[in-house]
Order: C-alpha cells, then structure tokens, then sequence
C-alpha cells in the first residue's frame, strides 16, 4: 500500500487518510481521521520542520535509542465503525505488535519509511476498486463514492 493521500471530504469538511495499493486492481482505502492527525501525517509527507517533536517524531526517536525498528504497520480491521492497526515493532529483545489507531500507524509509518499493508479481508470489504480507465479521479470524488458505499449498506450485509 501506498499513502495516496490525505485531503479534507467537503461534505463533512472530515480529514481522509487514503491509502491506495501499489500491486493488483489498485483499490483504494478510504479512512476518516482527526484533523489533529491529518496535519502530523502531512507534515512528515511535506518534510515539514516544527520547533520540538511532535508526538510522533518523539516515537520515533524512543524507538531508535532503544535499538527498535518498525518494520511495518498493518491496518487490520474495521470493527463498529472503528479502524484498527497495528505497529510491527523489531528490537533487541525480539518482535512485538503493538495495536494502535491507523492515522497513528500510518504518521509514524511516514516518518520512518515503513511500509504500510491492509490486511486483505479488509481491503476485499472495504476497498474502493477504480476502473482501469478512472486514473484521474478526484480525492473528492472517491470519498464521494465511498460515501455512496456507506449509504447504501447495510448491517445485513456484513453477516456471514
């Protein structure tokens, strides 16, 4: 996965992280965050300087002095209209999974050059498939049509 975007949805003037594969159909993951997390996720894609870390340049500094690498970051589920993800962390003491939110995941993603994965029975339920064609679609636009998706769902359709 890519990190395509990050833009603001006019209808709801909501902050969008989108994720987009870089194999295969080229599916789209939409996800809705906090304007807060929005800014932290485009100010390491921008490079921008602030005067003191921010809480994920923090992170990512704790994780180098104790001799730990984020080796990828995972969002694994949408559960009660909720992302989850999760930080795959090496170290000297071995491996570990740390969950964690997906704008969380994907900032700190960003500032270490980890690579980003969506598990793929969430990308199969959630994933925006775009037709061959469709290359210049507007960030706008495919939260439009995610939106229409969520419209027109229904908790029924989601049972097994």
């Amino acid at each position: 996965m890519r990190l395509s975007a990050v833009r603001v949805d006019l209808q709801s003037n909501t902050p969008v992280l989108l994720l987009t594969e870089t194999e295969g159909s080229g599916r789209t993951l939409p996800i809705f965050i906090g304007a807060p997390e929005a800014t932290a996720i485009a100010f390491a894609v921008q490079g921008v300087a602030t005067p003191r870390p921010m809480t994920h340049d923090l992170l990512r500094d704790v994780l180098q002095v104790l001799g730990a690498q984020l080796e990828r970051v995972i969002i694994t589920e949408l559960r009660s209209a909720t992302y989850y993800a999760e930080l795959h962390l090496s170290g000297p003491r071995g491996t570990v999974e740390v969950s964690c939110r997906p704008s969380d995941a994907v900032a700190l993603a960003v500032r270490t050059g980890s690579p980003l994965f969506v598990s793929d029975d969430l990308m199969e339920a959630e994933g925006i498939v775009l037709p061959a064609d469709d290359d210049e679609v507007s960030p706008d636009e495919l939260v439009g049509r995610f939106r229409q998706f969520l419209d027109e769902v229904s908790p029924e359709d989601f049972s097994s």
